[in-house]
C-alpha cells in the first residue's frame, strides 16, 4: 500500500520548514514509527517517523529544499521488504566490507572530505552512526591532504552544509552555512536593537541569604521532591513573577500602536543548546512552586540538548530570564526577546568586599541587569522593577508573606 509522506502541519507563526537530513533511504527497510527525516524550521527541528513497517520508495525533498506544512515529501511502500540498515550499502563497497556506513554518516564523511577506516563506530556490528562523525570532527582530527571530494548527489539540490575551504599548511578554514534557527536569532536580535528603544538597567544582590537557605533545606528538598535539586534559578522567577505583578508594564507586549497588558505569568528562560539558544517558556509561574519550576527547567535543558523542544513549548511568554553566570560572565547586556518589553540577566556569583553597617564584609554579589523598551516601560519603572527584584531575593520570606 502507497502511502505519502508529508511534512508536519506547522503553526502560523512558521511559514515553512527546510529538509536537513534524510535518515532513510529509498529502499532502506523502515519500522513502524522509527526516525526517517529532520525538518528544521525557525525555531525547533521537527522529526517525521515512518507511518508503519516497510520502505521509502522515492523521496521527492531532497536535503537542503524548503517545505511547506503539510507538504508531500515522499512516497512510502507499507509492508514492502528493503535492504537492512545493518549491511554496508553498495556505494560503502569502496571502504571495505568491514565498515557498515549508514547514510547520515557517509554524507558527515564526504562533506568534511574524511576517510571512514579512520572512524571508531559505535553503532551494531561496529557500524559508523552519525554521532561517531560528529565526535570525530569535534576531536579536531584532520581529513587526509590527498583525498578528494566527493560528488555532490544529484538528487540534492541545495549545496552541502559544510564546505570545507583549502588549507595552507596547518591554517585550516570551513566555511558552514548559517542554520534557519541561527538566522532566525540573528535577524530577531537585529530588529530588536532596530526597532525598540532599548535601555538597561544595573543593581546587584547579595546571594547570601538564598545561598544559606538552599544550603540548609537543599537534601531535605531533592528528597521530598523525588530528586528534584533546588537550583538558584526557581528563586529568580518566583521574585520575578511577584515583581511582574506588581509592575504590570514590565509584564506586557507591543503590539503595532498597542500596548498589551498580560493577567498571567509566563516566564521564558534561555537555554544554551548547539543548535543555539531557545527560550521555552514557564506557564503561569504563580501557580508553580519551587519544585515545579526546577524540575520544568531541568527537564527544558534535557530535552533541548537533545534537539526534542517542541514548537509549543517556546510560543508566547510575557518575560525572559537569561543567565550568563553559568558560563562565567561577569556583567552583560541582554537583548530583548520581542514581542516581549523586558528580559532579566543573571550573572556569575563572585565574593567582592562590601560595607554592612560601617563595616567591610565579604558577601557573594551577583550582578543583575534589566534591558527594557522604553517605550512602554519608564525607566523609574525599570529601576523599582529591579529593586523590588533585589529586596525579594535578598530576604526570601518576603515572597511567602507577599510584602
Amino acid at each position: 500500500m502507497s502511502i505519502e509522506i508529508k511534512a508536519p502541519t506547522f503553526p502560523e507563526s512558521v511559514a515553512d520548514g527546510t529538509v536537513t537530513t534524510w535518515h532513510k533511504q529509498p529502499g532502506e527497510a523502515c519500522a513502524a514509527d522509527e526516525l526517517i527525516v529532520d525538518i528544521e524550521t525557525d525555531k525547533v527541528v521537527l522529526e517525521v517517523v515512518a507511518p508503519a513497517d516497510g520502505v521509502i520508495k522515492t523521496i521527492l525533498k531532497g536535503e537542503g529544499e524548503t517545505v511547506l506544512s503539510d507538504e508531500v515529501i515522499a512516497q512510502f511502500e507499507a509492508g514492502a521488504a528493503g535492504t537492512s540498515t545493518d549491511a554496508a550499502p553498495a556505494a560503502e563497497a569502496a571502504i571495505g566490507d568491514a565498515d557498515k556506513v549508514g547514510p547520515a554518516a557517509r554524507k558527515l564523511i564526504d562533506e568534511n572530505n574524511l576517510n571512514a577506516s579512520q572512524i571508531a563506530g559505535t553503532g551494531k556490528g561496529g557500524g559508523i552512526t552519525k554521532e561517531d562523525v560528529q565526535n570525530f570532527i569535534k576531536s579536531g582530527a584532520k581529513a587526509p591532504a590527498a583525498a578528494a571530494p566527493a560528488a555532490p548527489q544529484a538528487a540534492k539540490a541545495a549545496p552541502a552544509p559544510v564546505a570545507v575551504s583549502i588549507a595552507a599548511g596547518e591554517r585550516v578554514e570551513k566555511r558552514v552555512p548559517m542554520t534557519r534557527l541561527r538566522a532566525t536569532i540573528a535577524k530577531r536580535l537585529v530588529e530588536a536593537q532596530q526597532s525598540a528603544a532599548m535601555l538597561t538597567t544595573y543593581n546587584e544582590v547579595n546571594m547570601k541569604p538564598i545561598m544559606e537557605l538552599r544550603k540548609q533545606y537543599k537534601d531535605l528538598f531533592e528528597k521530598v521532591h523525588g530528586g528534584t535539586r533546588l537550583g538558584f534559578m526557581s528563586f529568580f522567577v518566583k521574585a520575578a513573577t511577584e515583581a511582574l505583578k506588581r509592575f504590570p508594564a514590565v509584564n506586557a507586549s507591543i503590539d503595532g500602536n498597542d500596548m498589551v497588558y498580560h493577567g498571567y505569568q509566563d516566564i521564558g528562560v534561555a537555554v544554551s543548546t548547539e543548535r543555539g539558544l531557545m527560550v521555552p517558556v514557564l506557564r503561569d509561574t504563580d501557580s508553580m512552586s519551587l519544585a515545579d519550576v526546577e524540575s520544568t527547567i531541568a527537564d527544558f535543558g534535557k530535552r533541548g540538548r537533545d534537539g526534542k523542544l517542541g514548537l509549543n513549548d517556546m510560543q508566547g511568554g510575557t518575560f525572559t530570564i537569561t543567565n550568563g553566570g553559568v558560563f562565567g560572565s561577569l556583567m552583560s547586556t541582554p537583548i530583548l526577546n520581542p514581542p516581549q518589553t523586558a528580559i532579566l540577566g543573571m550573572h556569575k556569583i563572585q565574593e567582592r568586599p562590601m560595607a554592612v553597617n560601617g563595616q567591610v564584609v565579604i558577601l557573594p554579589m551577583m550582578y543583575l541587569a534589566m534591558s527594557y523598551d522604553h517605550r512602554m516601560i519608564d525607566g523609574k519603572e525599570a529601576v523599582q522593577f529591579l529593586v523590588t527584584l533585589k529586596d525579594l531575593l535578598e530576604d526570601p520570606a518576603r515572597m511567602l508573606l507577599d510584602v
